[in-house]
């Protein structure tokens, strides 16, 4: 089930990342973080309710000066202030999806993970995917406890 984001959200995401500017335009908020320290601007920008073909949703737009990142459908997002980072997570059948934007104005992007390996023996995995599981663990408590349930269709 898709959580709303609102402008508490916002204000939330906001403090953690510590944005040096909020807006809201039109149909989405907006927000700059800098790191002077290391030259790095990221805008983040997020949409509460979007088109997305057919159907709508949450989108989140990471801009930086070489990349540009989306995650659609965003059904949640966990704020860390220790990590000083927020995880915003997809989730469609067994997969999971995560966009992490860190205070340091960098992000990380995990797509199309296998929903149990965040709950793995992190121990049994490859440094490259013991990371994502990792990283998009921090998101298990926003997941649609639905999905974790065995399909009885068939």
């Amino acid at each position: 089930m898709k959580k709303a984001i609102n402008k508490s959200d916002i204000e939330k995401i906001a403090k953690i990342l510590k944005a040096e500017k909020i807006t809201f335009e039109k149909d989405h908020f907006r927000l700059k973080i800098t790191n002077p320290e290391e030259r790095r601007i990221l805008v983040l920008e997020i949409y509460p309710e979007i088109a997305l073909g057919k159907t709508r949703g949450i989108l989140v737009v990471v801009y930086t000066g070489n990349s540009h990142l989306q995650l659609h459908n965003c059904s949640g997002f966990v704020v860390s202030e220790e990590l000083a980072e927020v995880t915003f997570v997809a989730e469609k059948a067994d997969q999971l999806s995560g966009l992490v934007v860190e205070r340091g104005a960098s992000c990380s992007l995990y797509a199309s993970l296998n929903r149990d390996l965040i709950s793995s023996d992190f121990t049994q995995l490859g440094v490259e995917v013991m990371l994502s599981g990792v990283a998009l663990s921090l998101a298990e408590e926003v997941l649609d406890p639905e999905r974790d349930k065995p399909d009885k269709s068939g």
